[in-house]
């Protein structure tokens, strides 16, 4: 039996994440993903980037190629795992302002 879409190279997009067939596979799965929030200081964006910004793993390959991490976070608007943390924190902050 193939693994779904969503796992293999046919269902991930050349930018990052997934494209219409992957999300389509994971949702046939039972997922209920949500769309990618790029911009702007919504919470999902702030946790999106903290979580992708302690990543385990290189941003670039042994050929100096972006990984797919660098690419979803190039995607949702910071240029590397320092810039992601950063970028999270201060979204978060800025929320919590918003809040009182």
């Amino acid at each position: 039996m193939k693994t779904p879409a969503w796992q293999r190279k046919e269902g991930k997009s050349p930018t990052g994440g997934l494209n219409a067939k992957g999300r389509a596979s994971a949702k046939a799965e039972g997922m209920n993903l949500k769309a990618p929030v790029k911009s702007g200081d919504n919470p999902r964006r702030a946790s999106f980037l903290a979580r992708m910004g302690n990543m385990p793993g290189p941003e670039r390959n042994a050929k100096g190629e972006p990984t797919r991490l660098l690419l979803s976070l190039q995607a949702w608007g910071a240029s590397s795992k320092a810039d992601a943390k950063s970028k999270a924190k201060s979204i978060s902050t800025r929320n919590k302002g918003k809040s009182k």
